[in-house]
């Protein structure tokens, strides 16, 4: 059962029977709450809400990252690591090719980066900055305007999308490709 909140926080129910529970309420207490973590998420579990035989109802919170902050490729090497690590994890990646002194690029890369939590952790969003990397990177990404965004799967290009108007447009655009592609 999940209830709406103002911060990304969201409460859920948990059954469980008492064997499953007796080690985690005889160290956090009866009536506790306590952090667990799963991958990259904290989650707070309450315990021993109340009991009914066998049966015990608590809460816990699943907190999700409300933005993730993409990784700079800075070089050819790195590029290149990217790419690898992809490929052997079969995990899609997102490339944003942006300029410093691109406006549009710089409005649309915190909205990539809401986008990225919503996929996080099945696929990795990158960015370049076009001015600080070496050309040949650029050639290697056949990237002429700013903002691109690309999707590469298993090593390899497989879409892209100009950003050139809205951020919004251009969001759902890409949420659209990731959603074709994988």
């Amino acid at each position: 059962m999940a209830i709406p909140a103002s911060n990304p926080c969201v409460l859920y129910r948990d059954f469980g029977h008492r064997e499953h529970q007796s080690a985690v309420s005889s160290a956090a207490g009866c009536g506790g709450w306590y952090p667990v973590t799963s991958g990259s998420l904290l989650t707070w579990r309450g315990v021993c809400r109340r009991r009914r035989g066998d049966l015990r109802a608590g809460a816990f919170w699943i907190a999700k990252p409300s933005s993730v902050e993409m990784e700079e490729i800075a070089g050819m090497e790195e590029m290149d690591e990217v790419l690898r690590r992809s490929k052997e994890l079969s995990q899609p990646v997102i490339i944003d090719w942006i300029a410093s002194w691109c406006r549009k690029c710089i409005y649309l890369k915190p909205k990539l980066e809401k986008l990225a939590a919503e996929f996080h952790p099945r696929i990795k969003f990158y960015f370049v900055d076009v001015n600080k990397v070496p050309q040949a990177l650029v050639k290697r990404g056949n990237v002429s305007k700013m903002p691109t965004i690309q999707l590469w799967k298993d090593g390899e290009w497989k879409a892209e999308i100009i950003g050139g108007h809205k951020a919004w447009l251009v969001i759902e655009e890409v949420r659209e490709m990731i959603q074709k592609n994988i």
